[in-house]
């Protein structure tokens, strides 16, 4: 399945039904009078985050959503059938923004959660609605409102523990496929990955997702390469683990352009915590191999870890290190559930 992470969709709620003119008339009534009912409510438009979902592909091939006028009022008192809703079913992680790509309207983040985009019209009022003593007969109803119409853009930003940064070809894929049973594509040129992928670790009985990106360049944050347009789905992750490969002659100044454009993308990247690690450490002597992680060391400020997913070196400690950091933010997330539940309760009581 193809992934998509942007999509432009436009929605119209469905307008009001038309209140009735109708006036009761039946043999041996002696009184008759008014009786068109009320129009009915236009349907709703909602977006709902469910499971089983991870891309917006379905968003490509539809691109229009009306919900229906409301039922006409009819004789007899009758209130015409509220038309049914519609609702955009997207994955976890996905934000909706106004026409203007910028505006915020609310962000899906749990699976369940539901928001309501555009509501429909009310019904119109009917006759019988407008009887009064000295208007015996009103030959007046109202039409229905007018629902809402509105573009909006959906973005993905996948929901993930830990996720994979480094520039192309750092072995995050090899990574990803090394540790999970997630299958990326993995060859020997830049930008192999051209979307990106998640996966589930396991270690020690916990586990977390990790989410691989595409590898950034230099100047990916002015829109060079195809990285930049990726790095929102790293902005919910608690840690990141930085890739440089052993293959670099300068592993300082790789890691240096990396994190020049974590700093100039925002969005708080360059303030999570981060796991530096040297790959594909297999390809070096010894000797080269301790020069690389001394001039890594040195720019980086710690002991990076050094990895190969050929020989498995590394991979053990790799996972426990971010197992250990995504665990140590944990509580801070479980201490909001509690508000997030009583809000939901009370709101329940008052309906």
């Amino acid at each position: 399945m193809k992934f998509l992470d942007q999509a432009k969709v436009y929605i119209r709620s469905g307008d009001g039904g038309a209140g009735s003119v109708s006036f009761r008339r039946e043999k041996f009534i002696e009184f008759g009078g008014p009786d068109g009912g009320d129009g009915g409510r236009g349907g709703d438009i909602f977006i709902e985050a469910v499971a089983g979902l991870n891309t917006l592909i379905d968003y490509r091939y539809q691109q229009h959503f009306k919900a229906k006028t409301g039922g006409h009022g009819m004789g007899r008192n009758r209130t015409g059938a509220k038309s049914p809703d519609v609702t955009l079913k997207v994955p976890a992680g996905t934000q909706v923004f106004a026409e203007d790509n910028e505006t915020l309207l609310c962000d899906l983040t749990h699976v369940g959660e539901r928001h309501r985009l555009a509501a429909g019209g009310n019904g119109g009022f009917g006759n019988a609605h407008f009887k009064t003593s000295v208007n015996q007969a009103p030959r007046r109803a109202n039409p229905g409102l007018e629902g809402e119409e509105l573009t909006i853009w959906l973005r993905l930003k996948l929901i993930a523990d830990a996720g994979l940064v480094g520039l192309p070809n750092a072995g995050k894929s090899t990574f990803l496929a090394s540790v999970t049973r997630a299958r990326p594509k993995i060859a020997d040129y830049p930008f192999t990955t051209l979307h990106p992928g998640l996966g589930v670790a396991k270690i020690d009985d916990a586990e977390f997702v990790i989410a691989d990106i595409p590898g950034l360049i230099e100047g990916a944050h002015e829109g060079v390469g195809i990285g930049d347009r990726f790095l929102g789905h790293v902005e919910r992750t608690s840690v990141l683990l930085h890739l440089v490969s052993a293959s670099e002659d300068d592993v300082a100044g790789a890691y240096r352009t990396v994190r020049r454009e974590l700093e100039a993308y925002e969005h708080g990247l360059a303030e999570k915590p981060e796991i530096v690690a040297l790959s594909k450490v297999d390809t070096l002597t010894d000797e080269a191999r301790a020069e690389k992680l001394a001039e890594l060391e040195a720019v980086v400020g710690r002991p990076p870890l050094a990895l190969s997913a050929v020989s498995r070196e590394g991979m053990t400690e790799a996972l426990r290190e971010m197992k250990s950091r995504i665990a140590s933010l944990a509580p801070a997330a479980d201490a909001e559930e509690p508000d997030r539940f009583a809000e939901a309760r009370a709101a329940r009581e008052e309906r």
